[in-house]
């Protein structure tokens, strides 16, 4: 007998805030019970008296996600039909998937699911009502609901809920195993996009991060077309009303350095700029936590010991129930979901209407050669954007090793990026003109040596040279153009030390040094030949030169 047949903690209030719009909508019928837009509180009983997941110091509930986690990149798809076929960039990132197959899988997902419960939270992606999407998240447990409730912006009436028109539709279904002899998919893995039927299926993987990313897929792919940037980038704001957005894929100190107590946090994430400004896709934050520290990231830290937070495969003791994000014993990839207010001195309209003043791209250089931060002008920016040069960190995709792998990543984001790269890069371009935005490289990698022989940069020095570059402590101070990425780097920056600036002082080296950054350089310039045709000439001179040319 199933433990589902017995009364629940939230049976009996089940459908207090269910929508009109019925799940019989969406082909799933014949349901034993929907338990819909259940709140933090009563997701929490639901979970625990499903042994989902462990309450654990402070008040987090903390799950585990099983063989996925990480995103399952391999394993995404979008399906290939009439109305948006010429419109996707198709490739590695965009893999086509067959109309008739998708209806198969579809309908073996609906027949599967009969006769059980599920969870429905009905949310909104997207801050600025103007762009607002709404959209239903289906999920079978209550802490994946919980976890859509925490990404996403939730309806504040039950009338609201009540009227509720899901414009986009997520089925997670972590325990349905894709047959790839049937279905066409890679592994018993899949994440599917229909952009004609407005619906995403998560088969096969459990990591909550699958549910967040397909939703700022479908952003990406819809918002551009009505001329709104959308990007994997966080946002903070001055006292003063300026804006600041971070750029860099996980890892990269996209979420850490946009916590900062002297400004307020628009969102950790993603995000729109639009004609109004700036406004959040999301309604929480997703941070990784693995060797967090309450000294160097105190308002995450903060976040991750209250009650509403999920943690996500964080290593925990039985007896005390005390967590330890050191322990990388089942993944780096260590996670967090929380509500956006958890973080002090958050914007609560989650956008502003103003437009940043500087942009920022981190990069995490894993071979140790770039200065940790360089002003780039309009072409540079341009030519760094559509690079999205870092190093991934292990973690944060399945096949991934100990040791960091250089790579770039178009837009800082190309796995979720729908459209080629230049069209979102010609969208940056227009915005950081009409508004006169200033932009910066940040380094956030290693110093001394690569990775295994240097050290990563200090945090401290990352934020003192942030802050001084948003507070436009460099603008007056003296540079020197670099050798061979052309891109202006200041002599001085106040308290930090000189020789910060200037990478190659840390090499005993100097030599290997200069070859290593020559190395670099190539690698630059072979990967933008991928987006070299179409590309304005004076976007492609602004990348880097090598040795042997300059002399």
């Amino acid at each position: 007998m199933k433990y589902l047949e017995f009364e629940t903690p939230a049976s009996k209030h089940s459908s207090a805030l269910a929508s009109e719009f019925k799940l019989s909508n969406h082909g799933l019928i014949n349901l034993d019970r929907v338990y819909w837009n259940l709140p933090t509180s009563a997701l929490y009983e639901e979970s625990i008296f499903r042994g989902e997941g462990h309450i654990v110091n402070g008040g987090p509930l903390l799950v585990y996600t099983g063989k996925w986690t990480a995103r399952a990149a391999n394993d995404k798809y979008i399906v290939k039909e009439p109305t948006t076929e010429d419109k996707i960039w198709w490739g590695v990132y965009n893999r086509p998937f067959a109309p008739d197959k998708f209806d198969v899988l579809l309908h073996r997902i609906q027949a599967y699911l009969e006769g059980e419960e599920l969870f429905v939270q009905d949310l909104y992606v997207g801050a600025d009502p103007n762009y607002r999407m709404p959209i239903r998240v289906i999920t079978e447990s209550a802490w994946q609901s919980l976890f859509a409730r925490n990404m996403f912006i939730t309806p504040k009436t039950q009338d609201e809920y009540k009227k509720h028109l899901p414009e986009f539709t997520v089925i997670a279904v972590p325990s349905f195993r894709c047959d790839p002899r049937v279905d066409g998919t890679r592994t018993e893995t899949a994440i599917i996009i229909n952009f004609a039927s407005r619906i995403a299926l998560v088969a096969g993987s459990s990591y909550g991060g699958e549910i967040k990313k397909s939703i700022f897929t479908i952003m990406n792919f819809l918002l551009p077309m009505k001329g709104v940037m959308a990007m994997h980038c966080s946002a903070n704001v001055g006292k003063s009303g300026d804006v600041a957005l971070f750029f860099g894929l996980s890892g990269t100190g996209k979420t850490t350095l946009s916590a900062d107590p002297n400004r307020r946090l628009i969102g950790d994430d993603e995000h729109g700029w639009s004609d109004d400004g700036i406004f959040n896709f999301e309604g929480g934050c997703y941070a990784k936590v693995i060797r967090l520290s309450a000294e160097h990231e105190p308002q995450i830290w903060a976040a991750t010991h209250r009650f509403g937070t999920i943690l996500e495969n964080v290593v925990y003791d039985d007896v005390t129930r005390n967590v330890d994000f050191d322990d990388d014993h089942f993944t780096e990839n260590t996670r967090a979901s929380y509500p956006l207010e958890f973080i002090p001195n958050v914007v609560e309209e989650k956008m502003v209407r103003a437009h940043p003043k500087n942009v920022i791209f981190l990069t995490c250089d894993a071979s140790g050669v770039l200065p940790p931060i360089a002003r780039l002008n309009l072409n540079q920016a341009m030519y760094h954007f559509i690079s999205g040069y870092t190093s991934k960190i292990a973690g944060t995709e399945i096949g991934l090793g100990i040791e960091p792998e250089i790579t770039f990543s178009a837009c800082f984001g190309a796995p979720f990026m729908v459209h080629h790269p230049f069209f979102y890069a010609n969208l940056l371009k227009q915005r950081m003109e009409k508004y006169g935005t200033k932009c910066w490289l940040v380094n956030t990698g290693w110093v001394g040596g690569k990775f295994g022989v240097g050290k990563r940069i200090s945090i401290r020095h990352t934020r003192t040279l942030l802050n001084a570059a948003l507070n436009g402590l460099l603008d007056d101070v003296p540079y020197r153009t670099d050798k061979i990425f052309g891109f202006e780097v200041p002599l001085i920056c106040p308290d930090v030390p000189d020789e910060v600036l200037d990478p190659s002082s840390s090499w005993g080296n100097k030599d290997e040094y200069w070859q290593r950054y020559d190395s670099l350089a190539a690698r630059y310039i072979e990967n933008f030949k991928l987006f070299a045709e179409g590309c304005p000439q004076e976007v492609i001179n602004a990348g880097p030169k090598r040795i042997k040319d300059l002399t």
